[in-house]
């Protein structure tokens, strides 16, 4: 909430009215007339009644009630500030293999799966501008969010993840189909740099597209593919750690069609560097600009000064009479 007076010129009122209410004092002062009055020394000790202790009441509330109104034709506003985002941005698709390989422990203290969810929650927690979607695929694709900038329905539908088994999918590992429903997502936006980030810990064993013709396919459409291959610890100790069969190959030539990187990675570390380069690597160009939209505040402040003009004038006609 922002604050400002639209004419903050009005408030020079009140210097202008003080500076003459002290030159006429100073000038009756001045004055040779005098006024005699009695002793009031005759009245000390008598009991002061609760009228002779307010008697300033109605000079105070005419004071701010004066206060108020010169306040009111200064216009105060309020303003909410609101951010225009100028530039064309990133778009970028994350393709999660939840395939059941993904289970395997050697991410400890968390299988591999829970390991990427935590490692791309942070990157999506990074960006800023981007529209970003979600595709997660087994035996199958399936188109989880498309790209949008409410990253907290994105963090949500991440954390709700779960491995295919689970869910009663069909168990696999369809690259193709992974790469193909991210470029689905992306082809219909508008925005220039496209971006599929896939993450797989397994070889392509299930889909009707090959992993190479689904690269080539979004490539004619100007996306880029980051690929990431999830590979077993060299030295396992958990008995949960399953056989090592990332096909590091067709993940590098999915790279290079698409003029994208391959990143290998081995532990939660390793993934942590990984998003942090590809972060690094695709950043927005974005202008921003601040608008605020005002409202006026003035009826406020003009209410509580007639208010209190009244409940001055009445109390100076009532209770507090004074007689002159």
């Amino acid at each position: 909430m922002i604050w400002r007076l639209a004419q903050p010129l009005v408030a020079v009122i009140p210097v202008l009215v003080v500076a003459w209410w002290w030159l006429r004092q100073r000038k009756a002062q001045a004055s040779p007339t005098a006024i005699h009055y009695s002793d009031t020394r005759l009245f000390a000790g008598l009991p002061v009644s609760w009228k002779v202790r307010f008697h300033t009441l109605p000079d105070i509330l005419r004071g701010i009630a004066w206060g108020c109104l010169v306040i009111a034709l200064a216009r105060p506003q309020t303003g909410q500030s609101q951010q225009i985002i100028h530039g064309q941005g990133i778009e970028i698709v994350l393709a999660l293999d939840i395939s059941g390989s993904m289970e395997a422990t050697d991410f400890a203290p968390q299988n591999r799966l829970e390991a990427a969810k935590a490692v791309i929650g942070d990157f999506i927690q990074r960006r800023e501008f981007d529209q970003i979607g979600l595709v997660v695929f087994a035996h199958d694709s399936f188109q989880l969010v498309p790209p949008t900038l409410d990253y907290s329905v994105l963090r949500n539908a991440l954390s709700n993840i779960q491995l295919a088994t689970t869910q009663g999918i069909a168990d696999g590992t369809a690259i193709g189909l992974g790469i193909a429903s991210a470029g689905n997502m992306l082809r219909s936006g508008t925005v220039a740099s496209k971006v599929i980030i896939l993450l797989k810990d397994g070889a392509n064993n299930a889909g009707d597209i090959g992993p190479m013709t689904a690269a080539a396919a979004v490539a004619a459409l100007g996306m880029r593919v980051y690929t990431i291959g999830m590979v077993q610890h060299t030295s396992p100790t958990s008995a949960n750690v399953q056989e090592d069969n990332v096909d590091e190959s067709t993940l590098k030539s999915v790279a290079s069609i698409t003029n994208g990187r391959y990143y290998a990675a081995s532990n939660e570390t390793d993934l942590e560097s990984i998003y942090s380069q590809i972060n690094t690597l695709e950043r927005s160009d974005i202008e921003k600009q601040i608008f605020v939209r005002w409202q006026e505040q003035f009826q406020w402040f003009a209410a509580i000064g007639l208010l209190l003009l009244v409940i001055e004038q009445v109390l100076r006609q009532t209770v507090l009479q004074v007689i002159p």
